[in-house]
């Protein structure tokens, strides 16, 4: 691995580093504010539309694309700095177009969306227009084997009948959700990874009904994270992505992806809680001295960072191996990287929540929110202990017996 960055990567740093300080840290507290005078928490504050104008206008957009038709065309090792430059604010990714699930919905369409499909909804997601979800999880199956989803999905002459409950489906309230991308079973006689397929619904299509949404630690994260029931949900033929059979696989394709980029987001809200328990320890006095002069804070601080540093390395290794050999030859990786990184991040936010004291634990700094993120994410895209498994069996695989 070289760890020099390419100049264009080095270049866009130095702009998206600008931005940040800039723009977007500055809007913050006008985006929050903004959100609370709607009196709707996934009202889309005016301040993002600015955000994402002066993104684009930077040349700071789409830049998880690895398509250089739609954006610069980074490879996975590229973006990850970029990636966690966002992550330090809660609000970075969506300035740019690169907030989840649409980067991975973009990545879907792209790669096995019919002509039509991309012209309908990726073009108008790649410029920003609209938002997307992804509604696989549901709330009676396990969800972390997508084997187990129940929605049926039976084709009616030209049409597909879609009836079933997901939850957990991030951006089905935000106001600009135009489309799900729906993981359901269309022939459950088929082999076991060929029973599911992915089909575009409309939001607004008759029968798709938000019943709720669903908090994170009490708060109602502006983009959702929502119930959504089905019922007799009626789509063209022509929704279906790829082909019949093909939901599980594709969901193998795009979820690798999101989860190394879950892991360069949690690195930057790492990093920026790191550096607000620096800041609070070294203003701050008890008993007659700095509390940075204390051990077990100087030992804090000493462990997020070493901590940080081996996140940081694992996480750029897995994107070279994703850029060099591809997902599948780095299934140990990603897997390893999911689990350690959100476990990271949870510490270090966790230690800097103590750090300030119960101002901690109030929304006058991001830290508690920040911890609602990533915590979640521990769960989000499959929980540790799935991929953990999936670590140990390729483990074991090594030194099975030959047959």
């Amino acid at each position: 691995m070289d760890f020099d960055m390419s100049g264009r990567c080095s270049a866009l740093v130095e702009e998206l580093t600008n931005f940040m300080d800039e723009s977007v840290y500055p809007a913050e507290a006008i985006y929050h504010r903004q959100l609370a005078e709607a009196r709707n928490p996934h009202a889309q504050p005016v301040i993002m539309e600015s955000l994402k104008a002066e993104a684009r206008k930077r040349g700071l957009w789409n830049l998880f694309h690895p398509d250089p038709r739609y954006g610069p065309g980074l490879s996975y090792t590229e973006y990850a700095p970029l990636a966690e430059l966002m992550g330090r604010s809660a609000i970075g990714s969506e300035a740019c177009n690169c907030s989840a699930p649409d980067t991975g919905n973009m990545e879907l369409l792209t790669q096995f969306g019919s002509a039509r499909q991309r012209e309908q909804w990726l073009a108008p997601l790649l410029d920003g227009e609209i938002r997307s979800a992804f509604a696989m999880t549901e709330p009676d199956v396990a969800s972390s084997d997508a084997t187990n989803v129940r929605m049926r999905i039976e084709r009616q002459g030209d049409e597909y009948v879609l009836n079933g409950r997901k939850w957990w489906i991030t951006n089905a309230m935000h106001p600009l959700c135009r489309v799900f991308i729906v993981m359901g079973k269309t022939d459950p006689d088929a082999p076991t990874h060929r029973q599911q397929s992915m089909i575009l619904v409309p939001r607004e299509t008759p029968g798709v009904t938000v019943t709720r949404n669903l908090s994170v630690f009490g708060y109602a994260d502006q983009e959702s994270h929502c119930e959504v029931a089905f019922d007799d949900v009626r789509v063209p033929v022509d929704n279906i992505i790829a082909e019949e059979g093909a939901g599980f696989a594709i969901a193998q394709a795009r979820l690798g992806p999101g989860r190394i980029h879950h892991c360069m987001r949690a690195l930057g809200a790492a990093e920026r809680a790191l550096e607000l328990m620096c800041r609070r320890a070294s203003e701050r006095t008890t008993f007659g001295a700095p509390i940075a002069s204390r051990s077990n804070i100087m030992d804090w601080i000493a462990q997020s960072r070493s901590e940080i540093e081996m996140g940081r390395l694992l996480t750029l290794k897995t994107a070279w191996l994703i850029d060099t050999v591809g997902n599948r030859e780095a299934r140990t990786e990603i897997a390893a990287i999911k689990v350690e990184v959100p476990r990271i991040a949870a510490k270090v936010v966790d230690r800097a929540i103590q750090v300030h004291g119960s101002a901690g634990l109030c929304d006058d700094f991001p830290l508690a929110a920040m911890y609602a993120l990533v915590r979640c994410l521990r769960l989000a895209d499959g929980p540790d202990e799935v991929h953990s498994a999936t670590i140990a069996r390729r483990e074991l695989a090594k030194y099975a017996p030959a047959r």
